[in-house]
């Protein structure tokens, strides 16, 4: 493993790409009778020790140099204090009721719990830990431009030996994982990481295989409230059956690195059915906006004399890509949710090759 990065260099940056909408959805209200999150009391946030990077797992530097970070996933380390593990599960509980499917991938999850409960969208929002997570990926973050991506939960699923998640990729670039039930007292359940690539997990798939024991590292958590950052995009993990019936329950804090140059890696398409249409959409747009205009801004600032109506039309096209992908695919038919545990041969509307998307959100 490596060191991750010091946190001295990140300073001046802005603690959120997008401000949290004042405005709720509809039919989302807020729970009225749960605690004011206090960071002081809350948090106790203990920065990783060692990080993982994608060229660790097989990733060759043309496959690196697009994405936001070079960083695969930290090792586990703390951000909640005993107080905060104990809100968090209570408003864990509190939100099962909202839970729904995605597909045949998570059978129990919820999203958007971040327009029901001030505390949670507190704790995503939360600089303390943004700062953490930015000295991890070593590149300056923020929290989800798309609150369905902030505070995502999954539960266990109602048939004992089901993978509460399966062998996937996330379809966002950065996150943390974090155990909200306690891990240590579960009958398996394990969250898992294959130390391999997305091509290499597509080519197991692609036989009926799954990744090998001797190549799946599954962290130690040193219980509830503690996290693994995880570049979700890149890395291809799940979270794993229980052995018996019990209360498994893990949540997701979604990020977007602020230097727009990069991919996007979040993949929207894949949510149409998965998350509330009325959220969705215009969450969807907002952060499409939110790189369109960062990458346009950056040719206002840059754009130099000299250059031909060619290369500036080539410029602009690769400015508003964002845009015009999601453009394009709200105007079309999304695929299934994709993962590396369909059996061959059998047709599921799409290939699960080294470039799709299979899943959008993590276990």
């Amino acid at each position: 493993m490596n060191q991750p990065s010091d946190s001295s260099g990140l300073t001046g940056r802005p603690s959120r790409a997008l401000p949290f909408p004042e405005a709720r959805p509809p039919g989302y209200e807020w729970f009225d009778d749960e605690p004011t999150f206090d960071p002081g009391l809350h948090l106790d946030v203990r920065p990783p020790t060692e990080v993982v990077m994608l060229a660790d797992l097989g990733y060759d530097d043309a496959a690196v140099a697009p994405t936001a970070t070079p960083v695969a996933f930290s090792s586990p380390f703390r951000v909640l204090s005993d107080e905060g593990a104990a809100v968090l599960l209570d408003v864990a509980r509190r939100l099962h009721p909202f839970r729904r499917r995605a597909g045949e991938r998570i059978e129990n999850m919820v999203r958007g719990g971040c327009h029901r409960s001030r505390w949670l969208r507190d704790l995503c929002l939360a600089p303390e830990v943004t700062d953490v997570m930015s000295a991890v990926y070593g590149v300056d973050v923020a929290p989800h431009t798309m609150p369905v991506q902030l505070g995502h939960l999954n539960y266990e699923p109602t048939t004992v030996g089901e993978a509460v998640d399966k062998w996937h990729h996330d379809t966002l670039p950065l996150d943390y994982v974090m155990p909200v039930s306690d891990p240590r007292t579960l009958p398996g359940g394990r969250f898992e990481v294959f130390l391999g690539t997305k091509g290499e997990a597509a080519e197991l798939a692609a036989s009926g295989e799954r990744p090998p024991a001797d190549r799946v590292l599954a962290p130690e958590f040193g219980g509830p409230g503690w996290a693994i950052a995880l570049h979700g995009n890149m890395v291809v993990h799940r979270g794993g059956p229980l052995d018996g019936p019990a209360e498994r329950i893990t949540m997701v804090n979604g990020y977007v690195a602020l230097d727009r140059s990069r991919d996007d890696q979040s993949r929207s398409q894949d949510l149409v059915g998965v998350d509330d249409p009325s959220v969705l959409a215009t969450e969807w747009a907002r952060h499409a906006a939110w790189r369109g205009v960062g990458r346009l801004q950056g040719l206002v600032d840059s754009l130099p004399y000299g250059i031909d109506e060619s290369t500036a039309a080539d410029l602009l096209e690769v400015a508003v890509v964002d845009v015009r992908r999601a453009v394009d695919e709200m105007r079309s038919d999304p695929p299934p949710i994709e993962h590396y545990e369909r059996h061959p041969g059998v047709d599921q509307g799409g290939e699960a090759g080294p470039e799709s998307d299979v899943g959008s959100r993590d276990a």
